[in-house]
Order: C-alpha cells, then sequence, then structure tokens
C-alpha cells in the first residue's frame, strides 16, 4: 500500500528563491536589493529568514542558459525582467555552515551536468550542512544542452507542437536519460558504507577498501564504474526532488524522488494529480515508501487581503501582459492562504513549496505570518525537532544498498558453512 499522509498531519512548507521574486516587475519594488543579487549576504539573509520561520527547506534556481519567458528557452532578449544566476550548488554551499537547521536544496541540470558530479557536489553540500542538503533534479531545456555538445538539439518546443510525436518522443527520451542520471547519483552515494572509514593509526588503515564498492552502472546514456571519491553522506542520501506537470515527469518522479512539486490550481486538480503520482508510484515498486507530493504556488501576500491584491495589480501593470506562471498565483492574507492549504490537504498534498512574488516582502509574510497562523491551528511545527532534512520531512535514513548485499552475501556463506 502506497503511504499517504492524513489530512490532520503537519503540513511541510518550502520557499523556493530565485532572483529578486517569481514576479518579473519583484526587483523594481522599493523593498527590493537589486544591487544585491550577486552577493553572497543577500542569499543568506533570505535563507536565515526562512529558518527563522521554521521552514523545512529552501530551493535555489539554476539553469545554464540565461532566463527566457520562451517556451523552449531560447533568449527573448528582455531588459525589464532579472537576468544573470549565482551558480545554485555553490550559493547553498555558502550559507550551510551559517545556517543550522532548515534544508538546502539546489537545482542542477541533468542533461548538462555529469552525474558523477552531481553526486560529489550535494554529497559535499550534505557535510558542511551536517545532514540538510536536497537536490533538484531539472531535465533541462534543449537550448542549454546544444552548445556544451552533451547530446544532439531536440526538436523546437513551442505550444502548438508539444502533443507531436516527435517532440513527444524527445520529452519521453529526456527524461529515462534522467531516471538513469538520479539512479547513478544514487548509487555512488551508496558505493562508501557508513563505516568505509576507519581512521586506524596503529595498523596505517584509513579506509577499509572492503566497504567501498564499484556500482558499475552501465546505459545507453551512462557507463560509470565508482565508487564515488567522497565519503557516504551524512543523511546516506539526501533528500531528491523533482517539479512535474504531467505523466511523463510523474514518472520520473514516482520511481527517483522524495518529492514531487506538482502544480494544481484548484483543490479538484490536486486530488487527480494525487492520484496519478500515487498510481505511478505504485507502478514503479515504491509502493510503502513515502513519497512526498508538494504543491507549488506563487504567492502575494498582505495581513490585509485586498491591500495583496492591489500590490498585485500594480506589480502587473509594470509588464505587458499580466502574470502567468504554471503554478496557481494567490493573492491575499495568510489566513486565506492557510485555508486553501488545509483545503488542498485533504485532497492529498502533503506540503507545498511556495513561490514569493517579491522577495523579501512575501518571504517574510510567509515566515512571520503563515507559518504562525499554521502553528496556532496545531498544523504547523513550533520549533525544529529534528537537525537533518529527511528529519523534518520524516523519511528514514536508509542503509546503503550495497552495504545490504555484502551482509546478505555473507549471512549466505555463513549459512552454508553451517
Amino acid at each position: 500500500m502506497v503511504i499517504m499522509m492524513s489530512e490532520t498531519d503537519p503540513l511541510h512548507l518550502a520557499v523556493a528563491l530565485d532572483g529578486a521574486g517569481w514576479h518579473p516587475a519583484a526587483w523594481r519594488e522599493p523593498s527590493a536589493r537589486p544591487r544585491e543579487l550577486f552577493s553572497p549576504g543577500y542569499w543568506l539573509d533570505l535563507v536565515t529568514e526562512a529558518e527563522r520561520g521554521l521552514l523545512d527547506f529552501v530551493t535555489f534556481e539554476d539553469a545554464l542558459a540565461l532566463q527566457s519567458s520562451r517556451l523552449d528557452g531560447t533568449p527573448d532578449d528582455r531588459v525589464d525582467q532579472v537576468r544573470g544566476r549565482l551558480d545554485a550548488v555553490l550559493i547553498a554551499a555558502r550559507v550551510a555552515p551559517l545556517t543550522s537547521r532548515v534544508g538546502l536544496v539546489p537545482t542542477t541540470s541533468a542533461l548538462s551536468t555529469e552525474p558523477f558530479h552531481v553526486s560529489k557536489a550535494i554529497a559535499t553540500l550534505d557535510f558542511t550542512s551536517g545532514g540538510r542538503a536536497g537536490w533538484r533534479v531539472q531535465v533541462g531545456r534543449a537550448g542549454e544542452t546544444t552548445h556544451l555538445g552533451r547530446r544532439p538539439p531536440g526538436p523546437p518546443l513551442r505550444a502548438d507542437n508539444l502533443a507531436s510525436p516527435e517532440v513527444q518522443a524527445y520529452i519521453t527520451e529526456s527524461f529515462d536519460e534522467t531516471a538513469d542520471h538520479v539512479e547513478v547519483v544514487r548509487r555512488l552515494w551508496d558505493s562508501w558504507e557508513d563505516d568505509a572509514e576507519i581512521r586506524d593509526v596503529a595498523t596505517g588503515r584509513f579506509v577499509d577498501r572492503d566497504r567501498l564498492h564499484y556500482i558499475d552502472f552501465e546505459g545507453r546514456w551512462f557507463s560509470v564504474r565508482g565508487p564515488s571519491i567522497t565519503p557516504r553522506p551524512p543523511q546516506g542520501q539526501p533528500v531528491v526532488t523533482a517539479l512535474a506537470h504531467a505523466t511523463i515527469p510523474y514518472r520520473l518522479a514516482a520511481r527517483a524522488a522524495d518529492i514531487v512539486y506538482v502544480t494544481p490550481h484548484d483543490a479538484d486538480q490536486a486530488r487527480a494529480i494525487v492520484s496519478e503520482v500515487r498510481d505511478e508510484q505504485d507502478r514503479a515498486g515504491r509502493a510503502g515508501e513515502t513519497l512526498h507530493v508538494f504543491a507549488d504556488l506563487l504567492v502575494v501576500l498582505d495581513d490585509d487581503a485586498n491591500a495583496a491584491r492591489q500590490r498585485l495589480r500594480r506589480l502587473d501593470d509594470l509588464l505587458d501582459a499580466p502574470l502567468r506562471s504554471d503554478a496557481a498565483i494567490i493573492a491575499g492574507s495568510p489566513a486565506e492562504l492557510a485555508d486553501l492549504l488545509l483545503d488542498w490537504q485533504a485532497a492529498g498534498i502533503t506540503g507545498y513549496r511556495l513561490r514569493p512574488a517579491v522577495l523579501p516582502d512575501d518571504l517574510e509574510a510567509i515566515t512571520r505570518g503563515l507559518a504562525p497562523e499554521l502553528t496556532r491551528r496545531g498544523r504547523f511545527r513550533a520549533a525544529y525537532d529534528t537537525t537533518t532534512l529527511r528529519g523534518h520531512l520524516g523519511l528514514p535514513r536508509p542503509a546503503s544498498r550495497y552495504a545490504t548485499r555484502r551482509d546478505a552475501t555473507t549471512s549466505r556463506i555463513e549459512a552454508a558453512a553451517r
């Protein structure tokens, strides 16, 4: 049976950090800090605020191409919106020693990075954060991979050709490659057993070589022998997350992730998406495991709900068209948002990744308005009671698959000897 969360369970809350906020005009707000977007202090302030609000984790957006408003990711040549980012993994590593509880989840693009390098980077982040690392695996856009020579360019992605056989075949292949990418990363995290480092000065043995394992992955896209050059992370397996909008991405998340971010626009759609994700989870052979389903929401918040809606209209007036998003756009008060979150939880959503429209305004409305409101209702933590991201999410620390296999082999040999 697939594990489901009760509608009376505490909610999980995360925030997605990107630039000056998720509204394209956010950088023009009086409270914005556009001159500091590429400074470590800006990001530390945001993450510290998230930790002050007791949030489960923050995600950091990233890509190997400039931001674009176009579906296929090709340059849009706009100069009125934020362009440019710092490296998500490096920013997470920079703030890790200066925070203590909130999870840190950077984004990398699977189609344009090597799994060996990703496994090492996220494992290192887990060490520097004391077990608070996660990873948002992103398939990546075709434009990111072409200039790197990693794979041939795919067909152009337009709203009018997404259903074509050619585009669907390319999308399916891309997600299959991403699934293999995640599998290689996970195997590399397991390639050192937990007690592989013995550090025995008397015998001169730093590691037990029998507890380091070749992963011997051979697939269509990757051939990786291993083991990793980084010991097993403190969490064993850092938390893997993925954004999904349709069946093929749901299948990837059900097969490979611990959290899937989805984008329903009402409770009925949330219920249908959760049902499809759970079906895919069952087909992936992961029934009985916890796969969190987080809904993404883009939020504009104010104590006065009308003021929030007016602020959204004012921001939209700075654009050539009102803001549109893959996620539902919610403008209102923290209390109104709390009502919605609890309503959708009844539809099977286990947590939320909120996208603040304007930073820091809407982040502070989440941490100082929404989170306390949910705490008052008994649906959110009053304090951190764990120190790792897996702990925040109620995920057990898994044993290394290779240690389990070795122990099983040893048991069979010993049994045969008897």
